[in-house]
């Protein structure tokens, strides 16, 4: 069996529960500070997510509401957001998901490499990282971004990109996913996943059968439920887990 030398991670779902905690919140100040009366709770904004990037989020709910905003607003909005996006993120009101900081120490105790791999934008980032302590937001060999490709998921590029940058064949990296689209993406780079769905997703369940192992989170005071995938003896997602998921054959 290969061994395991590089984890790619997923960012907003994966390795923190940036779109309720986060990117949400932002939405709401930025229209706030715009003068639009919307207020996005979170059933509505799961119902949003459905519809891929921010601006056309925004625009399809102006359009919902007979209030279609033209590219300069939608434009302005979007810087307005993210400004709002840091602030949050520097408050620490973004965390982690359970199970990730046990794993990202442990992987990175073993010497496998790990790279950050989203269609975030590089800023959003390194603003999270920014909010982590120090024995986590360092563990990380780089990062493939929304800046660094041509390609969002579910095209493969941001993760032939990751190969390409962290000098590993595809049999000796997986991927960590929450989302039908980074599933596609991961397995059309040729890579094996490890899914952890987003609560807001409603499309993973017709394509987690290509993923390896599908868990509701990685560990924490309770241990995940395998939805499709190896048992989880350990009570938590580990290094020795991972590594018996390239065993399997890729689908």
């Amino acid at each position: 069996m290969p061994s395991l030398q590089a984890v790619f991670w997923d960012v907003d779902g994966t390795l923190a529960e940036t779109e309720l905690q986060g990117h949400r919140l932002a939405y709401n100040r930025a229209f706030k500070e715009f003068g639009l009366d919307w207020i996005w709770d979170e059933d509505l904004y799961t119902d949003l997510l459905t519809i891929p990037g921010g601006r056309q989020r925004m625009q399809s709910y102006s359009e919902r509401l007979g209030q279609r905003l033209n590219d300069a607003s939608l434009d302005r909005l979007r810087v307005i957001k993210q400004r709002h996006y840091l602030d949050v993120v520097a408050s620490g009101a973004v965390q982690l998901r359970p199970g990730v900081p046990d794993l990202l120490v442990e992987l990175n105790a073993s010497g496998v490499q790990q790279w950050i791999v989203t269609s975030s934008g590089k800023a959003s980032v390194k603003a999270l990282l920014r909010s982590l302590s120090t024995d986590i937001k360092d563990v990380f060999q780089g990062m493939v971004t929304a800046d660094d490709v041509e390609h969002h998921k579910p095209n493969p590029h941001p993760y032939l990109r990751a190969l390409e940058w962290s000098d590993v064949s595809s049999d000796h990296a997986l991927a960590v996913e929450d989302s039908a689209a980074g599933l596609q993406s991961a397995c059309s780079a040729r890579l094996r996943c490890l899914m952890t769905p987003s609560a807001w997703d409603q499309d993973w369940q017709l394509f987690s059968e290509r993923a390896q192992a599908v868990v509701d989170h990685l560990g924490g005071e309770q241990a995940p439920t395998v939805h499709h995938g190896p048992t989880c003896a350990e009570g938590r997602i580990t290094l020795e887990y991972l590594q018996s998921l390239l065993s399997f054959p890729l689908r």
